[in-house]
């Protein structure tokens, strides 16, 4: 009986000292939290005050040297997010309305426009425009900013997913978190649901009409645009009507660079097709080389298939799956479940409940 005692109270011990040491720990967190909160607005340790974070990056390409627009928002020393915008050839002002949303949370954000972007340098040599080239950028980005893998994320959303893909299957090891917005994995899946799943959903008559303009190759006429605008992007691109679309959606449209764009995506919105350069992309077999923490974004009118991005987060090592009830600018339409998604992911990982 004393031995069983004596027993007990040993136990006992070690759960009161677990407990303490699971206390200090939660204190720590609050510390820690409270120190990113009170420092998240200083330049104290920055030197683009005068600039208001906005750094131009030089790049070193094989036609030669050229600068990249950056621009960091606040300060978190285990949270900082790069953004690859779509396009090609979008720009930062896609994510605009993070401003909204990540600075309350203290994360953290890096706006930035790819080479050929409307405020980065804008050179004409097509032999610039490829997968290959853009991720070596990325990377010359990455350790401009001094970014490392106990703080880098990165988040690509359409073409930017591609990017962001592409960057981890070469860089991985660099990353602390990968988020994949609104991309699918293959541009002949990609094709096919255009095709077959959202082309059938628009009027006969519409959906009629906007293939003869493609097999015309009239992209160019007004008519086309029109019946894109208010019969597809208003259900696909920005789930609502043209006249409530955010101010920073048409800026950026109307800063797009369509060399860019149509070289290597093309001129139709139902597909990558004719010469582009991506349309022969596929990296299905590739994403279960991804072992970093992976978070997958969706959305159920996506120009993306929402079933194949799921399927996408099961193939990765560590991956996670957010649905949106928007169109393929959900941080938009939907902020309500893109934004809680994201955050969430991310306080996840760096409080290490999602290990590579």
């Amino acid at each position: 009986m004393k031995l069983n005692i004596t027993y007990f109270l040993f136990v006992l011990s070690l759960f009161f000292l677990s407990c303490g040491d699971n206390s200090k720990k939660e204190i720590a967190t609050e510390n820690n939290s409270d120190s990113v909160k009170e420092n998240y607005l200083s330049f104290a340790n920055r030197d683009d005050q005068k600039t208001g974070g906005i750094k131009m990056i030089p790049i070193e390409t094989p036609v030669g040297k050229f600068n990249v627009w950056t621009k960091t928002v606040g300060n978190n020393p285990t949270i900082k997010i790069l953004l690859l915008h779509g396009g090609p050839g979008g720009t930062h002002e896609f994510f605009e309305n993070f401003d909204g949303y990540f600075p309350q949370e203290s994360i953290e954000y890096i706006y930035y426009d790819q080479l050929g972007s409307y405020y980065s340098d804008q050179p004409t040599d097509k032999k610039l425009w490829t997968i290959d080239r853009f991720v070596e950028e990325v990377e010359q980005v990455r350790k401009a900013l001094k970014l490392d893998n106990t703080n880098f994320y990165l988040l690509g959303q359409s073409w930017g997913g591609i990017l962001a893909m592409e960057y981890a299957f070469k860089y991985q090891q660099n990353l602390k978190g990968l988020i994949i917005s609104n991309m699918m994995s293959s541009a002949q899946e990609y094709n096919k649901y255009a095709e077959e799943v959202l082309g059938p959903k628009l009027d006969p008559e519409v959906f009629k009409q906007i293939k003869e303009f493609e097999k015309n190759k009239d992209y160019h006429n007004p008519k086309y645009m029109e019946l894109l605008m208010n019969h597809y992007y208003t259900e696909h691109i920005v789930n609502m009507p043209i006249d409530q679309w955010p101010e920073s959606i048409n800026r950026a449209f109307k800063h797009l660079n369509p060399e860019v764009y149509i070289y290597m995506q093309g001129p139709s919105e139902f597909g990558i097709t004719g010469d582009a350069t991506l349309k022969d992309w596929d990296v299905r077999e590739k994403l279960k080389t991804i072992t970093v923490p992976t978070l997958v974004v969706g959305a159920k009118n996506d120009t993306m298939d929402p079933k194949h991005m799921e399927w996408m987060s099961k193939q990765v090592k560590n991956g996670s799956f957010v649905l949106c009830n928007g169109g393929h600018c959900a941080q938009y339409d939907d902020p309500n479940n893109f934004f809680p998604g994201v955050i969430q992911f991310l306080k996840d990982v760096d409080q290490g409940k999602i290990k590579q």
